[in-house]
């Protein structure tokens, strides 16, 4: 199994708040990756991997997720998900940008995101 990134989640109260967050952490070296209006990514110029995200809401599942994980085979992590009896908080999808993934809840209660980017 191989993870490609980890990146934070975190859900903002408002787009006023994204902006700020946003000139927040470009000062420390990040830039926008992704605004889709409602989640932004910055990653860093010099390590791309090396990324977080703003969340206003999550429009394609119930909840903001507290982590993103990039993995390379979703489908396989997401079998091995389901077979230990964690509980998926949404089922695995494309989506229209790109990528294909599913939301678990860890043993904490933090939300994880499963991805992986479609080729």
């Amino acid at each position: 199994m191989t993870v490609r990134r980890i990146m934070p989640d975190f859900q903002v109260e408002s787009e006023e708040a994204m902006t700020a967050s946003r000139d927040f952490y470009g000062l420390l070296g990040f830039r926008e990756a992704m605004d889709m209006g409602w989640i932004v990514t910055l990653t860093s110029p010099a390590n791309p991997t090396a990324q977080i995200s703003f969340f206003t809401e999550e429009r394609t599942a119930p909840v903001v997720p507290d982590l993103s994980v990039e993995v390379e085979d979703v489908d396989a992590v997401y079998a091995q998900v389901v077979a230990s009896g964690a509980e998926v908080v949404r089922e695995l999808r494309d989506e229209e940008w790109g990528v294909r993934r599913f939301f678990v809840r860890d043993p904490n209660g933090q939300v994880v995101n499963v991805l992986t980017h479609k080729p």
